[in-house]
């Protein structure tokens, strides 16, 4: 049995598959906004879409990205510009879903140590996520940075997480998907940093994460 005390989770990409979820709110917004189309034009569409998504990823305020998908595909049906930060904050943390064998990771967990979740981004769309995905019945506790006022990497936010749960740096290991916020900035509260890395992406950093893993189920290996 390990000594480790408790673990610390990035929440997008990490807990949740973001990316579905960009698919899931893709397939909303076409069908509000356009009329049936080819199969290999709405693919293109949801392609551009994405492409847009990931430009303004970690910026709060979304209304760009669908103003330059709607100047792109002009829709037949479009959303006021200054409704779309709101239907953004209303659909999106909707249409997360957290995997069950997630969950059983996390309960296995639980029966050994302390865990919590770390995530950039804004109070209202994390916390939604969180709430109807039930992720915060299952955790010790959930720091958001807009909440806190700072943002990963400053380890300020991962030494704040510890001393919240009572918990020394070398007791802790923190899993999140992005090598400079997640892994160098727990590296630098003195946390070890385990690289969730499903897609084997190749790591062209400087960064040395403690381990890689490319499922979330090899945490319980820390435990037995």
């Amino acid at each position: 049995m390990s000594d480790y005390k408790a673990i610390l989770f990035d929440l997008d990409d990490t807990l949740l598959n973001r990316d579905e979820a960009v698919d899931k709110l893709f397939l909303i917004i076409f069908d509000k906004c356009y009329e049936d189309l080819s199969l290999s034009t709405k693919s293109e569409m949801l392609k551009r879409f994405k492409e847009f998504d990931k430009r303004d990823y970690g910026f709060g305020d979304k209304t760009n990205v669908l103003e330059s998908f709607f100047v792109e595909f002009p829709p037949k049906l479009r959303i006021p510009h200054n409704d779309i930060q709101d239907f953004w904050n209303h659909h999106f943390p909707r249409c997360f879903s957290v995997n069950q064998n997630t969950i059983n990771m996390i309960n296995t967990i639980k029966m050994h140590a302390k865990v919590a979740i770390i995530t950039n981004g804004s109070t209202q769309r994390q916390k939604a996520k969180i709430m109807n995905t039930h992720l915060n019945d299952r955790f010790d506790l959930i720091i958001i940075s807009e909440e806190v006022g700072m943002s990963k990497p400053d380890k300020r936010i991962f030494e704040l997480a510890l001393n919240q749960l009572n918990v020394k740096p070398e007791d802790a290991l923190f899993v999140g998907d992005d090598l400079e916020k997640d892994i160098a900035g727990c590296q630098n509260a003195n946390i070890k940093g385990i690289w969730f890395n499903p897609n084997k992406i190749k790591n062209d950093t400087e960064i040395i994460p403690f381990a890689e893993i490319q499922s979330l189920d090899r945490l319980l290996d820390y435990f037995t």
